[in-house]
C-alpha cells in the first residue's frame, strides 16, 4: 500500500558512486530545492536553469556544480560538501541521483525530477561512460575493488554496454542499470507521487521543444518571479550553445573526469540518437525492461513527455 507521503525505503550504499547515507547530515531549510535525476537525463541542464532563475543576471557566486553539489556522490569528502552547503546564503539547490525511495522527504522543500526515454539515456550514458579519462577509470575501478565490487571501466562498444545495463541491477530491488542504477526504478518512484504539490516532473523532450515554457513552469513551481527584461539572457545561457560557451561557469571540473572535458560531457543535447544504432534485439530488451519496472502510464510519460499530471494510456516503447 502506497503511503500518503513519500517514505525512505532503501539505502543506496556500497556503490562506486552512490551513497544515500550522506543525506543523513543534511540540515533542511524551508524552500530548499532538490533536483533529482537518474543519470544523463538533463541533470546539469536543470541545475543551470535553476541557477539562472535564482541569479537572473547570470552573475553566479560560484560555478553551478559548487553551488549545487551532488550530495549523494560517494567519494568527495563529506565535511567539505556539508560546509559548502551550510555556508550558502542564497536559496539552495542540491543535486541528487537518488530515487524518491532513497531520499528524505520534506513538505517545505521543492523537488524537481527530470525524465527521459531510456533509449536516449543509454546512448548518452554510453558516451559518458566511454569518455572517462584513464585517471577516472582507475579511480572508479580501485574504489569498486575496495568495496568488493566490479566496475567495468572498459567496454567494447555501446552494444556491450546496452546488454549489460538492461540485464542487471546494482541493487537487489532493481533489475537494470548496472554499473550505475536503474533509470526506470528512479522514474517510477517519482511518478507515484507526482500529485504532490511540491514535486514537479520535467521531461527532457519538453525542455527541448519549449524551453521558455518549461523555464516559466519551473519558476512557478519554485515561486520565483522572472524579470522579463532578463528572460532573453536566461534563455540563451540555458540553451545548449549557451551552456557550451560558458561551461567553466557550470562545471569547470569536467576536464578532470572526461577526455575532451565539456565537449564529451555535453555531447549532443538531442534525442533519437539510438535510431539506426541500437539493434532490434536491444530495442526488445528496452521494452522488456520498461514492462518489468514501470506502470503503463509512467512508461508512456517517460517515452513521450507531456503534462505528468494527466494519466496517459501506455505507449509501446520502440514503435
Amino acid at each position: 500500500m502506497q503511503s500518503e507521503l513519500p517514505q525512505k525505503l532503501h539505502e543506496y550504499t556500497n556503490h562506486v558512486l552512490l551513497d544515500s547515507t550522506r543525506w543523513n547530515v543534511y540540515k533542511h531549510r524551508p524552500g530548499d530545492i532538490i533536483i533529482s535525476t537518474s543519470y544523463k537525463t538533463g541533470t546539469t541542464w536543470m541545475q543551470t536553469i535553476v541557477a539562472n532563475l535564482i541569479f537572473q543576471d547570470g552573475v553566479f557566486p560560484a560555478p553551478v556544480s559548487v553551488m549545487s553539489p551532488w550530495l549523494d556522490m560517494a567519494m568527495p569528502p563529506l565535511e567539505k560538501v556539508v560546509e559548502s552547503i551550510e555556508s550558502q546564503t542564497h536559496r539552495r539547490f542540491i543535486k541528487a541521483h537518488l530515487p524518491l525511495d532513497g531520499l528524505p522527504y520534506f513538505e517545505t522543500a521543492r523537488y524537481i525530477m527530470v525524465g527521459r526515454d531510456i533509449r536516449d539515456v543509454i546512448m548518452s550514458l554510453w558516451n559518458h561512460h566511454n569518455g572517462y579519462s584513464d585517471q577516472s577509470k582507475a579511480m572508479f575501478t580501485e574504489r569498486a575493488a575496495a568495496l568488493g565490487l566490479e566496475f567495468p571501466a572498459y567496454l567494447k562498444d555501446v552494444h556491450e554496454f546496452c546488454q549489460l545495463t538492461l540485464s542487471k541491477g546494482s541493487f537487489e530491488w532493481e533489475s537494470s542499470g548496472f554499473p550505475y542504477w536503474s533509470h526506470l526504478h528512479h522514474a517510477q518512484t517519482w511518478w507515484d507521487y507526482r500529485h504532490l504539490e511540491n514535486i514537479l516532473l520535467v521531461h527532457y523532450t519538453d525542455l527541448l521543444a519549449d524551453p521558455e515554457g518549461q523555464v516559466r513552469r519551473i519558476a512557478r513551481h519554485l515561486g520565483i518571479t522572472i524579470d522579463e527584461e532578463l528572460l532573453p539572457g536566461i534563455l540563451h545561457r540555458i540553451s545548449f550553445g549557451g551552456m557550451k560557451e560558458n561551461f567553466n561557469a557550470i562545471m569547470p571540473e569536467a576536464s578532470q573526469f572526461w577526455n575532451g572535458g565539456s565537449a564529451t560531457f555535453m555531447n549532443k543535447g538531442t534525442n533519437g540518437n539510438w535510431r539506426g544504432v541500437l539493434t532490434e534485439e536491444e530495442l526488445t530488451q528496452c521494452r522488456a525492461a520498461v514492462d518489468r519496472e514501470l506502470k503503463p502510464d509512467c512508461a508512456a510519460w517517460l517515452e513521450l513527455g507531456g503534462d505528468h499530471r494527466i494519466t496517459s494510456e501506455a505507449v509501446t516503447v520502440g514503435a
